[in-house]
């Protein structure tokens, strides 16, 4: 509890840092772009096209408002391979910075992750668009989409860091990982019906966090129905374990990142 607790002090510290690592993070990102921030509300359109023409159209699978259906999965899934994608790398991209003065390096992995959750904010401004744009009923559960926000941020959040202390002393990890997020994509229902994995590999389900935060978030855009206190809590606890782990891992390896970076 006393790692927690400095990790909560240090955060409280250097809020300020954080908030310039993340402005600096996105104007790197679109940086020479003309329209900037707005792809990340035109790609989540672009790609929603796209993808319905060939699993609705082409493969097609009978799944009711399959445009919202696919968004959900997609953005969601999206933001959690961007934000542990780019947490796995943060500490090494800012090496210069660590071997010059003291700054907590978590600060590093939750910058990436929190800019990723900007781009998730505009994506989902895609999602409305595309609800209205498709006449998909909003429903009154949808106000309690930051619940389940909140879950996955922390999970990706927990993956950041384990993946960011890895990568310090096995650089390899970035190859490896890339084919892991392929792998776990395909294994997650976000272009296809749930019930296909049901059939054949309902394990893949069972032991799937990301499905169980997208199967969240449908309930409570297109269903309009809470999920289950057992499914609630498993997400809870899902993303508090994870979390709680990346920290510790994170806390017990950092002095040694300066051997290494």
């Amino acid at each position: 509890m006393d790692k927690i607790k400095d990790y909560y002090m240090g955060f409280q510290h250097y809020q300020a840092l954080l908030y310039e690592l993340v402005i600096r993070d996105i104007k790197v990102r679109y940086k020479r772009s003309f329209l900037g921030l707005l792809w990340t509300v035109i790609n989540p359109i672009l790609t929603m096209a796209v993808m319905t023409i060939v699993f609705s159209k082409l493969f097609r699978f009978q799944i009711e408002n399959y445009t919202t259906y696919f968004l959900v999965g997609n953005i969601l899934f999206t933001f959690f391979t961007e934000a542990t994608n780019n947490s796995m790398h943060s500490v090494l991209d800012n090496s210069n910075l660590i071997k010059k003065v003291y700054v907590p390096k978590y600060l590093f992995p939750i910058s990436k992750v929190m800019s990723s959750v900007v781009n998730l904010f505009f994506s989902f401004i895609a999602l409305i668009i595309v609800m209205i744009a498709t006449r998909v009923p909003f429903q009154a559960t949808m106000w309690l989409t930051p619940i389940v926000l909140c879950y996955i941020i922390m999970f990706a959040a927990g993956i950041g860091l384990i993946l960011a202390t890895i990568m310090v002393f096995f650089r390899d990890i970035a190859q490896l990982y890339s084919i892991v997020t392929l792998l776990w994509m395909y294994l997650t229902p976000i272009f296809y019906p749930v019930d296909l994995l049901l059939e054949n590999a309902p394990w893949a389900l069972t032991l799937n966090p990301m499905y169980h935060y997208i199967d969240f978030m449908r309930k409570l855009v297109l269903d309009g129905t809470l999920p289950s206190i057992s499914e609630n809590m498993l997400c809870l606890f899902i993303s508090v374990i994870t979390l709680l782990i990346g920290l510790i891992v994170f806390y017990r390896k950092q002095d040694k990142y300066i051997l290494y970076i």
